[in-house]
């Protein structure tokens, strides 16, 4: 009986990554019971993620992305989810309030009328939500972490921003007015789920579907540009930032934004700069002048310095431990402390901050990891983190540290020679 739940459960979860769900069960009347959907299905995430590597080697010998960019779009997914450790997501809180205060009718929430009619609602708002994410500057300022990646395999659908959910609630109050907040709550999540399968190379052309769905070839040229797919689609922004340090790319934009801001005297100007389009200028049309968009040759190449096998090794091995470890807080938090909460947290956000400290190979990177070494060994020793494989994780921890102990002391020895 065991073994027939964990198969329909499995199911169940693949299908919720495709929307391929039935009403009768994803209703639920109090939001407190709708199941965390995005949350449990980070193991689908690295199932498919790992599916479509070995299909694209099989298929052109050449994987769809480098580690580099892989991890950071993990990193950033982790990030982006962080918040909602200490309290509900900013869209489903709001959605509450306004439901609570000011709905003007109560739709059944066991009603297959009231599920499509929240199918249909959720997917046009979210359309409005992505097109001004594009639009409007201080909105992109959010939206452009998940543009970012040079990319377009499916860990890049999980380069979210952190900030973003901070104005998209805006564009879902309209149905807190009558939907209510379990059927809400139940949409917003198979919707995200379902920008998943949408971001790979893998899949081409799904012939009449293209027409009805947002497919992956649909959603290619929208990295690239919104045109039906010919040539090769190149990925990135337009201005490349050529990092992968995880807070860089999360709010590089938002100080972007404030020099231009203060660049301009006149006050309609400085308001343009948020209000108008990202390429907007004082005199250009709303969304700013196609004409100056750099133009595409597609012999351009994803930023991917050279750096060595073992760091990659390396890192991956720490990204995945860093993965279980957050997987373990969001399913226990509910047992702990906020203080233990939030000291995890920043364990997390550290080790985020040093693996793309790592990547990009910064002087300060060998000291920010031997930190994150000690703090990582210490939760260990103190039964703040736990792993099925103690001993040896442990014992690659203890040759971490002192990896990084020697690459730290060796630098300060470099240091004190050149200053003498």
């Amino acid at each position: 009986m065991a073994q027939f739940m964990d198969v329909v459960s499995l199911t169940k979860g693949i299908r919720s990554m495709f929307y391929i769900v039935t009403p009768n069960e994803s209703s639920f009347e109090n939001v407190e019971d709708v199941p965390p959907y995005v949350q449990q299905a980070t193991p689908f995430f690295m199932g498919l993620m790992v599916v479509e590597l070995v299909v694209s080697l099989l298929k052109d010998g050449t994987p769809l992305a480098c580690v580099s960019d892989v991890v950071t779009s993990v990193s950033a997914g982790i990030i982006s989810r962080m918040p909602t450790l200490f309290a509900r997501g900013f869209e489903i809180t709001t959605y509450i309030y306004v439901w609570d205060n000011l709905r003007l009718l109560e739709l059944p929430w066991d009603s297959a009328w009231t599920w499509w009619l929240a199918f249909l609602v959720v997917d046009f708002s979210y359309y409005w939500v992505h097109r001004f994410a594009h639009e409007l500057n201080f909105l992109w300022a959010a939206h452009q972490v998940h543009h970012s990646s040079e990319y377009y395999n499916l860990s890049t659908a999980l380069r979210q921003s952190l900030t973003q959910q901070f104005s998209s609630w805006v564009f879902y109050l309209p149905m807190a007015l009558a939907v209510p907040p379990s059927v809400f709550a139940v949409h917003i999540q198979f919707n995200l789920l379902y920008q998943f399968w949408i971001h790979t190379e893998v899949i081409r052309d799904l012939g009449p579907l293209e027409w009805i769905l947002n497919t992956p070839s649909h959603h290619r040229v929208h990295h690239g540009t919104f045109a039906p797919e010919g040539n090769k689609v190149v990925y990135g922004l337009v201005h490349k930032i050529n990092t992968f340090e995880i807070f860089h790319i999360q709010f590089h934009y938002y100080k972007y934004l404030w020099r231009r801001f203060n660049r301009y005297k006149k006050i309609f100007n400085k308001f343009g700069v948020l209000w108008k389009g990202p390429s907007w200028k004082p005199g250009k049309p709303r969304l700013g002048d196609h004409a100056e968009v750099p133009e595409v040759t597609g012999e351009e190449l994803p930023f991917n310095p050279s750096w060595p096998l073992a760091l990659k090794v390396y890192v991956c091995i720490h990204g995945l431990m860093l993965l279980g470890v957050y997987q373990d807080l969001f399913e226990s938090r509910l047992m702990l402390s906020q203080l233990t909460v939030l000291m995890m947290t920043g364990y997390i956000l550290l080790s985020l901050t040093s693996i793309g400290f790592i990547i990009d190979q910064r002087p300060t990177a060998p000291m920010l990891e031997l930190l994150r070494c000690v703090l990582m060994m210490m939760l260990l020793r103190y039964g703040y983190m736990t792993a099925p494989l103690f001993v040896p994780i442990e014992a690659f921890v203890s040759i971490s540290l002192l990896y990084w102990g020697l690459q730290t002391f060796s630098q300060l020895i470099a240091v004190k020679k050149k200053t003498t």
